[in-house]
């Protein structure tokens, strides 16, 4: 019994020494990595810190974990393509022999941690581009969701993850991160873009609209800002804002039709007719048969000669424009409409019957 006992002893004491053995040899082994980067160093490193890491003697030491986390991360990070085989994805078991290192030990191996850290988030970032280079870019998002979860927090990280959540799909992850960008940094005017393009997706226009007139306010020079800001308030008929903006973004575009073509009917609608008749003006500086203008011309001095009989122009500008209209669109009902309003008021009889004939032609077709 005695006998039996002293085996049972000096095989204790034997495998200890052997683990020991082993953690030196792998201790010294990873400092040589250290100080030449030889690869082969690590792979030798890996080799006999398993071998330490066989009882559950060696699996709950902090020291053995601490230096298992330190080499497998620094095959994580060194060997990318995983040419040295693993049971596991090394970043797995560095994770692992972390978690397992006691929460009162933890204080005496911080730069060790700190360097274990810098490994796996240096890791992630090297797949997550490896992914976003495969356009796989949900895999790439949750890449740097762990280089964020590691304590990795700067506006970089965060724009990836904004960036990389709205490629993904994942819309409301974006608008949150994007967020957060805009909230805490001097946010570019892209992020307040990115942003807004989010909401619209979203189909909230009201964050859509704030979004882009925070933007405006913060980058009150950037034409991009400004024309989307337009094409808003024109989808949404919010003319008096237009009327307001319009001319600073005719001074980017001096020659674009439809923003003078715009100015005129957002001040129309705003009740502002002299304006509206300068726009409307300009449009036909730039194309003299352009329908739209010649018709809306010819429909504000319609109604100003409606108003008032004795307006010869008026009544001049309203027959000359409506003309040139349907001159333009034989066949356009508002024109031919308001040539019949026109005849009527004038009393030419033979011109409405014309104009009359062929308006019952085309609600007929």
């Amino acid at each position: 019994m005695k006998a039996a006992f002293a085996s049972v002893v000096l095989l204790s004491l034997s495998l200890t020494v052997e683990a020991q053995s082993n953690l030196k040899e792998s201790s010294n082994s990873f400092a040589r990595y250290s100080n030449t980067g030889d690869i082969k160093q690590l792979e030798s490193a890996k080799k006999f810190i398993d071998d330490a890491y066989k009882t559950k003697r060696d699996t709950t030491n902090s020291r053995n974990n601490i230096l298992r986390a330190l080499i497998y991360s620094s095959l994580a990070y060194a060997d990318s393509t995983q040419k040295i085989k693993t049971p596991q994805d090394p970043i797995i078991i560095s994770k692992k022999a972390l978690a397992k290192i006691r929460p009162r030990d933890k204080e005496n191996f911080e730069s060790e941690i700190n360097y274990i850290n810098q490994n796996l988030t240096a890791t992630y970032i090297y797949r997550a581009n490896k992914f976003i280079e495969k356009k796989e870019f949900d895999k790439a998002y949750e890449n740097f969701l762990e280089v964020d979860k590691l304590g990795a927090k700067s506006n970089d990280i965060t724009n990836n993850l904004a960036l990389l959540a709205s490629q993904a799909g994942k819309t409301d992850d974006a608008i949150l991160y994007y967020k957060s960008l805009i909230e805490q940094s001097n946010a570019d005017v892209d992020k307040y873009l990115a942003l807004a393009k989010l909401y619209k997706e979203k189909g909230n226009n009201q964050l859509y609209l704030n979004t882009l007139q925070d933007a405006r306010a913060k980058f009150e020079n950037n034409k991009e800002v400004l024309f989307l800001l337009i094409q808003t308030f024109a989808e949404n008929k919010f003319y008096p804002a237009i009327v307001t903006i319009i001319d600073e973004a005719i001074k980017y575009e001096p020659n674009n039709i439809d923003l003078y073509y715009l100015g005129g009917y957002a001040n129309e609608s705003s009740n502002n007719i002299e304006a509206s008749k300068k726009y409307y003006d300009k449009v036909l500086d730039l194309d003299e048969n352009n329908f739209d203008a010649n018709l809306a011309l010819g429909l504000i001095y319609l109604n100003e000669f409606l108003s008032d009989k004795n307006n010869l122009e008026a009544q001049y500008n309203a027959q000359t424009y409506l003309l040139t209209a349907n001159s333009v669109k034989p066949y356009a009902v508002n024109a031919l409409k308001g040539l019949a309003l026109y005849y009527e008021t004038t009393n030419e009889e033979d011109q409405l019957d014309r104009v009359n004939v062929l308006l019952n032609q085309l609600s007929n077709n």
